[in-house]
């Protein structure tokens, strides 16, 4: 069974004037119907307003669908019993981490969803301690959050998430705010967390560079998936994602520029050692 899935979503933000009267209609989410298996790695890709955070808020139960259904872990997000547990099926990141971060000690701060969820003081030290070990952030257990670097901030984050148990990871836009040092710690702290724990990750993102070792990509506009594929497949397609306003790895430009000029590279390389190992193929 799928730990995600939606068929036919829709959703509207619907703008009211002071008299609550319907003012305007915006369709942010249109008919999107994709599925996520437990432990892949999902990057959705797409420019600003493309719908990819309102999606990601379908997902946590934040936003529910104006028409269709989101499933998650077969539980639809509709029904106000199944709230508890998708919540804590699927836990969620956003993209400034001082807007989830409530603890003036960092332990204090991870253990509180676990104690929000009535877990014994005895198992929530457990999680704590388990938990800030899979992010690398074990050894600012006493630490303030407030003297933390960005990247150290969401990585506390994500450690508050971990310690609620959850299958799924929800992560919209999560280096959004970081520096190129903050973007990669985060990052390859989600990546372990897929990769050594078998948890679910969803990440939400308009960095290129952040989903060339995902499982699939799905690529928004308008509300649409407009293209899925692997990140091979995707970045195979530059000409399409420039039109969609999008951006590709720097690599994967140099090689298509390359190709421009008449070498024969092949399609969708994603990093230095492929690029490489082709132009010695072209000697």
């Amino acid at each position: 069974m799928e730990i995600v899935k939606t068929e036919k979503l829709t959703f509207e933000y619907i703008r009211r004037d002071e008299n609550d009267n319907v003012e305007g209609i915006t369709t942010a989410v249109d008919n999107v119907s994709l599925s996520v298996k437990p432990g892949e790695f999902i990057a959705i890709l797409g420019h600003n307003g493309s719908g990819k955070s309102t999606l990601a808020k379908t997902i946590n139960a934040i936003l529910h669908p104006t028409e269709g259904t989101v499933w998650v872990d077969g539980m639809d997000t509709m029904d106000e019993s199944n709230l508890w547990n998708i919540r804590n099926t699927a836990g969620m990141v956003f993209q400034n981490p001082d807007n989830q971060i409530i603890g003036q000690v960092v332990e204090e701060d991870v253990g509180f969803g676990p104690e929000n969820m009535g877990v014994p003081s005895e198992e929530i030290w457990k999680r704590v301690e388990e938990s800030l070990k899979m992010v690398g952030m074990y050894d600012y257990r006493k630490a303030s959050p407030n003297r933390l670097s960005g990247g150290q901030k969401q990585r506390v984050s994500i450690a508050g998430v971990l310690a609620m148990r959850p299958k799924c990871i929800v992560l919209d836009e999560p280096t959004a705010m970081l520096d190129p040092i903050g973007r990669r710690e985060v990052i390859n702290a989600v990546h372990e967390l897929n990769i050594k724990e078998g948890i679910t990750v969803i990440l939400i993102t308009h960095y290129m560079d952040e989903i060339v070792n995902a499982d699939r990509v799905f690529v928004m506009d308008s509300g649409h998936i407009e293209m899925e594929g692997t990140p091979r497949e995707i970045f195979s397609r530059v000409d399409e994602l420039k039109e969609l306003r999008l951006s590709v790895p720097q690599v994967t430009e140099v090689a298509y520029e390359l190709r421009k000029k008449g070498l024969s590279l092949p399609f969708g390389i994603l990093t230095i050692d492929e690029l490489v190992e082709s132009l010695n193929k072209c000697r």
